[in-house]
């Protein structure tokens, strides 16, 4: 088994794990947030960190009404410029705990009177020196390249904490069910792309899309299939496709559609329409049985999580993503690629 296969394989027992290991700290800065009156979210990363982040905009605005927004570290470690984070917090995010760029937001933001916090894989990393706060993906040694597992946790981490700030016991509950549907998921889901994976060796190009919570799963499953199997990609949000983007598609091109039920399901709907007429081979990531006997598509279903007053889609993104995971590794394992050795790439890329 490959070491990314079996990393995202441990992603069950990681997210289980993380409101134990994290309570505390959540708890003492959801308190710190309500005692200083934090108005506004905003969040240094790049990369995978970057699509966590994404992700956590549309859940602390749905869910705590605050607005959120992603910092531009390069303003203040290239620009050299200062930026007024008071009212704010700044969450800086990193795997590795050693970005330099996203460690420099915070120290900026320190000096306007932020409330900082960090998440990272690597406790005594720097970001978690540089922090007021710092909440623990505990999800052990991730050697691939490709992250997966920190991934998850870091959404979980940041889903928690808007849980938290919130008060909303719907939320708490509904991820809890997480662990236990990615759980299931990887009871089939490998073997099913094993097989399918199989059509795709000669994939040198393809799109993905999502809208709301689908849309950061649209940049990370696109950025683990392309990272893997170097293969030119883009994610979108439904709603920037439409609007140029969606010309560079000819028949037969593979794109890929999240179309989890909740709000945005319309958007879904309309654009495999829209993706039909052109004749595209499209492959529907969903929790719906809607598109179960529709022999145009290839559906690959998730198991389905809910809870009472809160968007579906905010849970399911997790199995969504996934399933991205998998596809990245069973296309490099079909292609005779090794994800775990990269040319290009390495496992902790330092920005400044």
């Amino acid at each position: 088994m490959m070491n990314l296969e079996k990393e995202i394989r441990e992603q069950p027992a990681v997210l289980a794990g993380l409101a134990d290991k994290n309570s505390r700290t959540i708890a003492a800065l959801a308190s710190g947030i309500k005692e200083r009156s934090i108005r506004k979210i905003y969040f240094a990363a790049r990369g995978t960190s970057d699509h966590a982040a994404t992700y956590a905009q549309y859940l602390f605005a749905l869910a705590a009404g605050i607005p959120c927004g992603l910092a531009t570290p390069s303003v203040i470690s290239k620009y050299g410029a200062s930026v007024d984070y008071s009212d704010s917090l700044v969450i800086g995010i990193s795997q590795s705990g050693a970005a330099e760029d996203v460690i420099s937001v915070i120290a900026d933001a320190k000096k306007s009177g932020a409330l900082t916090a960090g998440i990272t894989n690597v406790e005594g990393s720097h970001l978690a020196k540089s922090v007021d706060y710092t909440l623990f993906c505990n999800a052990g040694d991730e050697t691939s390249i490709a992250a997966t597992k920190t991934f998850t946790s870091q959404m979980m981490l940041l889903a928690l904490l808007a849980a938290e700030v919130s008060g909303s016991t719907a939320l708490k509950a509904g991820l809890a069910k997480v662990a236990p549907a990615v759980a299931e998921l990887l009871a089939y889901m490998p073997e099913t792309l094993s097989v399918l994976t199989k059509k795709y060796t000669g994939m040198t190009s393809a799109v993905t899309l999502g809208r709301g919570f689908a849309y950061p799963i649209a940049l990370e499953g696109t950025l683990k299939i392309l990272e893997t199997n170097n293969i030119k990609m883009r994610g979108y949000a439904i709603s920037d496709f439409q609007h140029g983007p969606i010309a560079q598609l000819h028949a037969g091109d593979p794109a890929f559609v999240i179309a989890l039920d909740g709000p945005v399901i319309d958007d879904a709907d309309m654009m495999i329409g829209r993706l039909k007429a052109l004749g595209t081979d499209i492959i529907v990531v969903t929790d719906s049985d809607k598109y179960c006997d529709d022999d145009t598509v290839t559906v690959l279903k998730v198991p389905a999580v809910s809870e009472e007053g809160i968007a579906s889609d905010a849970l399911n993104v997790f199995t969504a993503a996934v399933v991205f995971q998998l596809f990245a590794c069973k296309l490099a394992e079909a292609r005779g690629i090794d994800p775990d050795a990269s040319k290009t790439l390495k496992k902790v890329t330092v920005t400044v």
